[in-house]
């Protein structure tokens, strides 16, 4: 139908999660019709990003050198570790400047119909790092759904020996949500992680 060309930029967009096909077409034009060195700029930055950005050799998170600039950081509280499913949960968390230990990347969650188990995910390297930084607290921050679900208590299970303290964040209802359109589960979280107010 179109250019070989085009359609092969198309193809390729098409490819990218959350871009369907009129996405992709669209993207496609727009890059036919924009000023050539922006298109450069773009291309040169995704080849520089694949030529340049790796995982942390302790957490797994996106760097540049051998450590990310979080593990890098020696104001970060190492005996707190915070374990999220991907890089962009590390991005998510630190939005909130609540949090100020450490991170482990877990690389995905526990999921057996997807043919992931604990083996494919960084756990053993999550293991080897509680004695040699001093780790006192494990913050289980996956996602609230099955798959997150299961992969915090598989590591609940076997951090609790270990003398650790497991946390997990809580979760419910968002701010500025109505409890009518919550469903049950996290209407459910919510009334589970409630604390209470005032006094000590």
């Amino acid at each position: 139908m179109y250019a070989d060309a085009l359609q092969q930029v198309i193809d390729e967009l098409g490819r990218l999660p959350g871009i369907g096909p009129r996405s992709a077409q669209r993207l496609a034009f727009h890059l036919l019709e924009t000023d050539p060195a922006d298109v450069e700029r773009l291309t040169t930055a995704i080849v520089e990003m694949r030529a340049r950005v790796r995982f942390c050799n302790r957490c797994f998170n996106i760097a540049e050198d051998d450590l990310c600039t979080i593990c890098a950081d020696a104001r970060r509280e190492g005996t707190v570790l915070c374990v999220v499913e991907e890089p962009r949960d590390v991005v998510a968390v630190e939005r909130t400047a609540e949090f100020r230990g450490r991170y482990h990347v877990l690389g995905g969650a526990i999921s057996p119909i997807d043919g992931v188990g604990p083996e494919q995910l960084h756990v053993r390297e999550l293991l080897a790092r509680l004695e040699p930084e001093g780790v006192a607290e494990v913050i289980l921050a996956t996602n609230p759904n099955i798959e997150g679900e299961t992969t915090a208590m598989y590591l609940a299970r076997l951090l609790e020996p270990l003398g650790v303290e497991v946390t997990r964040i809580a979760s419910g209802l968002p701010v500025g949500g109505d409890l009518e359109y919550a469903d049950e589960l996290t209407l459910g979280r919510a009334f589970e992680g409630r604390r209470r107010l005032g006094g000590d």
